[in-house]
């Protein structure tokens, strides 16, 4: 019998109006977290998102040693205090560590294991059981790390670390942050100088962040490199709001009639706001206000105003890593706008929470709007008057990036949808038809 729960989402019946804050930045959090848990000495953190990808990283640092004391705000955010495990390194937990949909939590942790003398298994759900682990533990064993079962492509796999860690230079075959700070992780414990190059850019979360925890990094435009043994040490850090769950409330503004919003306290972090600029290009009147920074992350505004005329564009490949959470939802700015849009090499959204690429084509198939695949090109032709038929049923996969994006099209159309497993938004974004329908009021 299934157990699949299904959310039927009603037109808004009035424009989205209005100034609102989205919650902390996903990566950011994920880094805070894991990061004091590192540390030695209590670090204050604030803004922090309480979501279930941020609480499995929560969950992982206290089995692991960490003594964690956050609590839920007013605003919904988590602050307090997390005492790090420091120099005498994480302690051997009693069970498998459950990462449970997170991606970032388990490949990140198989950096921050490598280099200690314990062996960890950690599992997750089963999206996350079938998503590639090879791409991390690869360079981590170049680096002296094992993993069992030798040659295990997915989860569960039980990290053996050690405490004679090298250092390595590792040319990356793809732009993953996760890949990079799970090698730059392992680096600061290790003998010499690790560097990581990668074919494009992408996020620089980990770089900015470990200075403030007294580690120097050394980054460039596609590398980034960190000199070992060194330790980390408590710090301060402020969380801005996550530029990818605005990205929803961006384009369902940019699609509703007469709407106008203004998103305070977002993460302006040029890696994470590729999706404005693409948005620009489509013909969107969006814009980016910076406001100042929170440690090395600049943060501000994003004003956008509904735009009844919209142009297809091309997406280059070296672009894609910055907008690559945010593919979903402009692919379905993209079907409302004229021409043709290409995102270009987009095979990543195959392995993410589920196949995103191919659930896109899919969804946007049931809108009437023609999408397909041209090697590892997502190819979108547009209908400025596109509009949806009634009794639409959209599958989320337990993909909380599908389950915004369909739900817009009842959101900000004429006709309600049903979403399947619509509650996936809880990894990312709880309060997200909250509030949006705020918005509409």
């Amino acid at each position: 019998m299934s157990n699949e729960t299904i959310t039927t989402i009603r037109p808004l019946q009035a424009p989205l109006d209005g100034t609102t804050h989205v919650p902390g930045d996903k990566s950011i959090s994920h880094r805070a977290v894991l990061f004091a848990a590192m540390a030695e000495g209590t670090s204050s953190l604030s803004g922090v998102l309480d979501s279930e990808d941020v609480c499995a990283s929560i969950a992982a640092t206290k089995a692991l040693g960490a003594k964690v004391d956050l609590t839920k705000q007013e605003d919904g955010s988590l602050a307090g205090s997390i005492t790090g495990w420091g120099q005498a390194g994480p302690t051997q937990p009693q069970d498998a560590i459950d990462c449970g949909n997170s991606g970032t939590t388990a490949r990140l942790l198989m950096g921050i294991l490598a280099p200690w003398n314990i062996r960890v298994t950690l599992t997750g759900d089963s999206s996350l059981q079938r998503r590639p682990m090879r791409r991390i533990t690869a360079p981590l064993m170049k680096m002296g790390a094992r993993f069992e079962p030798e040659g295990q492509e997915t989860l569960p796999i039980t990290v053996c670390g050690t405490d004679q860690l090298h250092a390595i230079s590792y040319d990356a075959p793809m732009a993953s942050a996760q890949l990079k700070t799970a090698v730059l992780l392992a680096g600061v414990y290790a003998q010499g100088t690790t560097t990581l190059r990668e074919p494009s850019a992408s996020r620089n979360h980990t770089e900015l962040m470990l200075p403030e925890f007294g580690v120097p990094t050394t980054a460039a435009d596609r590398s980034a490199s960190v000199t070992g043994p060194e330790y980390l040490k408590s710090a301060d850090v402020v969380v801005p709001g996550d530029p990818s769950s605005a990205a929803f409330l961006a384009s369902a503004a940019l699609l509703k009639p007469k709407s106008h919003v203004v998103i305070e306290n977002v993460s302006l972090n040029t890696a994470r706001i590729g999706f404005t600029r693409t948005l620009e290009r489509m013909g969107a009147d969006i814009s980016v206000h910076y406001s100042g920074a929170a440690g090395k992350e600049p943060y501000g505004a994003i004003e956008v105003r509904y735009t009844p005329v919209l142009r297809g564009c091309e997406i280059p490949a070296d672009k894609i890593a910055s907008i690559v959470d945010e593919i979903p939802v402009l692919s379905l700015v993209a079907a409302h706008a004229r021409g043709v849009t290409i995102f270009r090499e987009v095979s990543e959204l195959r392995v993410k929470e589920t196949d995103r690429l191919a659930e896109i084509i899919t969804g946007l198939e049931k809108l009437g709007v023609d999408a397909w695949v041209e090697g590892n090109d997502l190819f979108i032709e547009g209908q400025p008057d596109l509009a949806s038929e009634p009794g639409l049923v959209f599958e989320s996969h337990g993909d909380h990036r599908l389950a915004m994006t369909w739900s817009l099209v009842g959101l900000c159309g004429e006709e309600p949808v049903d979403i399947v497993d619509f509650e996936s938004v809880a990894v990312s974004y709880p309060q997200f038809l909250t509030d949006i329908e705020r918005l509409a009021k």
